[in-house]
C-alpha cells in the first residue's frame, strides 16, 4: 500500500512538473523566421553557400541515391523488393527529413525560387509511404514480410539496436516543426505528428507496449520541440486545446523516453545505455547519440525544473567541458565507435571529432543556456560553431569531412572511405545531410529574451524584429566580427520603452578559454572592451558574463562595441599528454592551425613556437580552394616567428629561423591532403617524434 501511495505521489509530482513545462524554456530562443543576416559578411557568405549549393547538392543526392524513392516505394509496398539490395542503411530516411529542414529554414532568406513547391511536393511522398496507423518507416513498409536487415521482424524488436525507428521520428519532427515555422503549413507537421502519436501508443512501459528507448537518440530533444510549439499555441486548432494536451503527451514520451534509459533489455555504454540517465557522471559511448541525449536531458531538465536532471545534466556538461572538450569545440577522441575517451584523452592526429558530434554539442549547450542564461555556454557555442562544425564543409558548401582531426600528416587516412581530404559525400551521409539543415538554422541562435531582458548571444551582420511584451521591437547589427572586434547596434522600438539590452562578452575576452581548466592563455595579455550608447561610454558589472544596458530606449539609439581582438597562445592541462610542451594559437573565436600549404619551407610538425611569440595579423589573406576548383577566399591570417629543429648529415641536432603562417583551422584542407598542425611544440619536449 505504502508503495501505491509513493508512485501515486511521484506520478502527481511528474504531472505537475510536465504542466509546468507548457509554459515554456526560462529563456526564449528569438526564431530563426526573426533573423536576416547581412549577405557578403562572413555569416551571409556560410548561409549563401547552404543555398546556392550544400542544400540543392542534399536534394540531388536524395533523388540520385533512392532516398526518395524509397518513400514512393513504401507507397506502394511489393513482396519482390529486396530491400537491402537498393538501402544502404534503415536510417537513409532522414537524409531526406534534414534535407527539408535545411531547405524550410532557407526559405526565410527569400532567395529560392520555387524551393517551397519542390519540398511540398516531397512532402506528398513521404505522406503517402505513411501506414494508417501513422507508422513511417520505409524499412519495413516496403516489403513487410523481408525488411531492411537491420530493422527487426517486428516494430520495435531491434530498436535498441540497429533499426533506428526512432531516431527517424525524431529527424521528420525537427523537419517538420522547420517547415511549419517557415510556411505556416501545417502538411509536414500533420504527417509526423501521426507517427508520434502511433509511437505514444505502441512504445512505452504500459502492458502490451514495447518497452524499449531510442538505440540512437534524438526522438527526445525533437519530441521536447514539437512540444514547445505546440503549447505555444503555434498551430490553428490549438484554440480547443487538443494540441496542449498533445503537447504534454509529447513532451512525456520525450520523458520517458530518458527516464528508461538504462532499464530495459539492452545495458551499453556505446548507447548511453549502460545505467540510469540520473546515474550518469561522465560522457562515454557514441559522441553524436551521448550529445542528443544530453540535450534532449537539458530540454527536460530546462522545461520542467525537474532539479535530478538539472543536476545529471550540469554533472555531464562539467566533464565533457573540463575533461573532454578539444580546443576547436568538437568531442569524439576515437575512431573505434565514434566515443568519447577517458578524462583527457584528447588525441590530435588520430582525433575523431565528427562533425555531426559538434552540431550536437551546439544543440547541448544552446539549450543548457535556455535553462541557466549564463554566457559560458553560449562561449562553448560559439568556440565549436566557429571551429568544429564549419571545419566540416568546405568554404563553398559543396565538400564535407565526417571526423576532424587537429594535426594531419598528409598520409593519415581518417575518413571512414580511405581518405584524406573533404568528399563530396558519403554513403553514411549524416554529416552532409546534417550541415545541410544546421548552417541554414543559424539565424536562430543569435538572440533570446527573458522577460524584459534581450541576450545578444552571437554577434553577427543581421538585422531582426520581434515582439518583446506586445511591442515590436528591431535591432540592426553591423560588423565584420569575428574578423574584428567591432560591433555597432541600432535599435528601434516602436516606440520609446524600458528593456534591458544583454550583450555577451565572450570568454576568450575575459581571458578564460573554455569555463573550465582544460585550457589556459599562457602569454599574459590582458583584453579589454568598450562600449558606448550613443556615443557616449557605459559601463556595468557583468552578470553570467553579460554586460546590461538598462535604459528607456528610443528609436534609432546606437550601440557601439569594441572587443580588442589580438592573437593569444593556449596551453592545455598538464593531463592532456598529447598537449604537453605544445601550444596553440587562437585570435577571437577562430582557432588558428599551421598548414604545409602556407609553409612549404620545413616541416611544421619540427617547428618549436618562440616562447614569448609576437604574432601579427595578416589580412585579406587568400586561400585558393583547389579541392573545388572554386574561387579563392580570405581570411586574417596570422605570422610568426618560430625555430625549425632538424638534424645535421653527421646526426646533430640543429635550430633554424622560420617565419610561420597560420591560418583559422576550418579553412585547411582546401588545398588537398598535407601536413597540418593546431598544437605546436613550444619546447623540445613538444616536438613530434
Amino acid at each position: 500500500m505504502k508503495r501505491l501511495l509513493s508512485l501515486l505521489v511521484m506520478a502527481g509530482i511528474a504531472s505537475n512538473l510536465l504542466a509546468q513545462a507548457l509554459g515554456g524554456y526560462p529563456i526564449t530562443q528569438i526564431p530563426f523566421t526573426a533573423v536576416k543576416i547581412t549577405p557578403n559578411t562572413f555569416w551571409g557568405d556560410r548561409v549563401k553557400a547552404a543555398r546556392d549549393v550544400t542544400v540543392p547538392l542534399a536534394l540531388k543526392k536524395c533523388e540520385t541515391e533512392g532516398r526518395i524513392d524509397n518513400f514512393i516505394k513504401a507507397a506502394h509496398p511489393s513482396a519482390d523488393y529486396d530491400i537491402s539490395s537498393f538501402m544502404g542503411f534503415p536510417f537513409d530516411d532522414t537524409d531526406v527529413y534534414k534535407t527539408i529542414e535545411g531547405a524550410s529554414y532557407l526559405l526565410n532568406t527569400g532567395d529560392m525560387p520555387g524551393m517551397k513547391e519542390y519540398i511540398d511536393s516531397i512532402i506528398n511522398i513521404i505522406g503517402a509511404a505513411q501506414e494508417p496507423d501513422g507508422y513511417l518507416y520505409t524499412a519495413r513498409t516496403i516489403n513487410p514480410a523481408k525488411p531492411h536487415k537491420w530493422a527487426g521482424k517486428t516494430r520495435w524488436s531491434e530498436e535498441e539496436v540497429l533499426s533506428h525507428e526512432l531516431y527517424n521520428l525524431g529527424h521528420m519532427i525537427e523537419a517538420a516543426c522547420a517547415h511549419y515555422q517557415a510556411t505556416g503549413s501545417t502538411k509536414f507537421l500533420d504527417i509526423a505528428r501521426r507517427y508520434a502519436d502511433c509511437v505514444i501508443k505502441e512504445v512505452g512501459p504500459k502492458p502490451g507496449q514495447a518497452t524499449v528507448v531510442p538505440g540512437h537518440q534524438i526522438a527526445e530533444m525533437a519530441l521536447a520541440r514539437l512540444s514547445v510549439l505546440l503549447s505555444k499555441n503555434l498551430t490553428p486548432a490549438a484554440s480547443d486545446s487538443t494540441d496542449i494536451q498533445a503537447a504534454q503527451q509529447y513532451l512525456e514520451q520525450a520523458k520517458y523516453f530518458l527516464d528508461y534509459r538504462g532499464k530495459t533489455k539492452i545495458h551499453d555504454i556505446y548507447t548511453q545505455s549502460d545505467k540510469p540517465i540520473l546515474e550518469q557522471k561522465e560522457a562515454w559511448g557514441h559522441a553524436v547519440r551521448a550529445g542528443y541525449q544530453y540535450a534532449g536531458m537539458a530540454d527536460v531538465a530546462a522545461l520542467t525544473g525537474d532539479s535530478a536532471y538539472i543536476n545529471a545534466i550540469d554533472t555531464l556538461w562539467n566533464n565533457i567541458v573540463g575533461c573532454k572538450y578539444y580546443l576547436t569545440g568538437g568531442v569524439g577522441a576515437r575512431h573505434q565507435g565514434e566515443a568519447f575517451g577517458a578524462n583527457y584523452e584528447l588525441p590530435n592526429l588520430t582525433a575523431y571529432n565528427e562533425t555531426c558530434a559538434a552540431i550536437a554539442q551546439v544543440y547541448f549547450n544552446h539549450r543548457m543556456f535556455l535553462l541557466h542564461g549564463d554566457a559560458k555556454y553560449i562561449d562553448c557555442l560559439e568556440r565549436t560553431l566557429y571551429n568544429g562544425v564549419i571545419a566540416g564543409m568546405s568554404v563553398d558548401g559543396g565538400k564535407f569531412f565526417y571526423p576532424n582531426p587537429l594535426a594531419s600528416d598528409g598520409q593519415y587516412k581518417f575518413n571512414a572511405d580511405g581518405t584524406t581530404t573533404r568528399q563530396p559525400w558519403f554513403g553514411c551521409a549524416c554529416c552532409p545531410s546534417n550541415l545541410s539543415r544546421f548552417i541554414p538554422s543559424l539565424p536562430g541562435y543569435l538572440y533570446a529574451t527573458k522577460d524584459n531582458n534581450i541576450y545578444v548571444n552571437l554577434y553577427a551582420a543581421n538585422t531582426t524584429t520581434f515582439n518583446l511584451d506586445g511591442q515590436d521591437i528591431t535591432l540592426e547589427e553591423t560588423t565584420q566580427y569575428p574578423w574584428n572586434g567591432d560591433i555597432s547596434i541600432k535599435v528601434t522600438p516602436n516606440k520609446a520603452r524600458e528593456f534591458n539590452l544583454m550583450l555577451r562578452i565572450p570568454g576568450w575576452l575575459r581571458n578564460q578559454v573554455v569555463p573550465s581548466n582544460l585550457y589556459h592563455y599562457c602569454d599574459g595579455k590582458q583584453l579589454s572592451y568598450r562600449i558606448t550608447v550613443n556615443g557616449k561610454k557605459v559601463s556595468s558589472e557583468l552578470l553570467d558574463g553579460y554586460f546590461t544596458i538598462a535604459r528607456s530606449w528610443k528609436k534609432g539609439d546606437i550601440v557601439q562595441i569594441h572587443f580588442d581582438m589580438q592573437p593569444r597562445v593556449v596551453a592545455a592541462h598538464e593531463n592532456v599528454l598529447d598537449d604537453k610542451g605544445k601550444v596553440a594559437v587562437e585570435r577571437g573565436p577562430i582557432v588558428y592551425c599551421a598548414e604545409a600549404a602556407d609553409n612549404k619551407d620545413f616541416n611544421i610538425h619540427h617547428i618549436i613556437i618562440n616562447q614569448q611569440p609576437q604574432i601579427s595579423d595578416i589580412p585579406d589573406y587568400s586561400i585558393r580552394n583547389t579541392e573545388s576548383a572554386g574561387a579563392p577566399f580570405t581570411v586574417t591570417a596570422l605570422s610568426t616567428d618560430a625555430q625549425e629543429a632538424f638534424f645535421t648529415p653527421d646526426g646533430k641536432m640543429q635550430l633554424r629561423d622560420v617565419k610561420v603562417t597560420l591560418i583559422p583551422y576550418y579553412a585547411w584542407n582546401h588545398r588537398g591532403a598535407n601536413i597540418m598542425d593546431v598544437w605546436m611544440a613550444h619546447s623540445l619536449s613538444g616536438l613530434d617524434d
